[in-house]
């Protein structure tokens, strides 16, 4: 495996001890170990003590990133009537009917996240198949299911975020760019675990917080206190 590792991963991998680090000293590390010619996305890896086989044990809600994610958001509307023109004039770079669930039922899948009014949702429904392996099915949980299309778009394209935790309980969520200041990717992942402890699933029984680790998308991971970061107020950091 580290004979196939290419030079640039093997050099930003050996800066990074075999230990626990404090949440600031983790993000500039992060920045000094994405090295790769492009900005890198900074991503959080969290291991939660949750089996998410059983209902009252999921995890899947949003998250709004007070500094943004650094990544522009295509977003799709399905709505009619009056809400289409609505949809148009906030932003959403796709808008449409029963004639966007036929794109999207054909394999058109050119957003990043899909919208729906409450009264297209016996018809998006149809589009389980397509959406719901991406992730990208409307749910009222993850916002995406609402009457106040505006505030939908605007939240999204502003860097609001839907996660939910995989089969493993584990929660993958990016939440900034490389070239974000450290102290503004602490502020967006202290943003993440405070949403995550707000929505701890009633199910979840013992240790909520097994692991939390952030990495750039093409460097190494790195570990973080897991009680630092939620002993951690922002008024500390300098």
């Amino acid at each position: 495996m580290s004979n196939k590792m290419s030079r640039r991963f093997r050099e930003a991998q050996e800066k990074v001890a075999d230990r626990v680090y404090e949440p600031l000293e983790a993000l500039e590390l992060l920045k000094e170990t994405a090295t790769a010619k492009f900005d890198e996305t900074a991503e959080a890896h969290i291991r939660l003590g949750i089996d998410p086989k059983y209902t009252d044990q999921q995890l899947r809600t949003t998250v709004g990133f007070p500094k943004g994610t650094g990544q522009s958001v295509r977003v799709a509307v399905i709505t009619r009537g009056e809400q289409v023109k609505v949809a148009e004039e906030s932003g959403a770079d796709l808008v449409g009917s029963e004639e966007l669930i036929e794109e999207i039922q054909k394999g058109m899948m050119d957003f990043e996240v899909l919208i729906a009014t409450p009264d297209m949702m016996p018809k998006v429904a149809r589009l389980g198949r397509q959406l719901g392996p991406r992730g990208l099915m409307p749910s009222p949980k993850g916002g995406t299911v609402t009457t106040d299309v505006a505030a939908a778009i605007a939240a999204f394209k502003a860097g609001k975020q839907e996660f939910r935790a995989d089969r493993a309980g584990i929660v993958h969520v990016l939440f900034g760019k490389s070239s974000f200041e450290a102290k503004d990717l602490l502020e967006n992942l202290k943003a993440l675990q405070e949403t995550i402890d707000r929505n701890r699933p009633s199910g979840a029984k013992g240790r909520y917080w097994r692991s939390v680790f952030v990495s750039a998308s093409m460097g190494p991971s790195i570990e973080i206190d897991v009680n630092s970061l939620r002993d951690l107020s922002l008024d500390e950091v300098e």
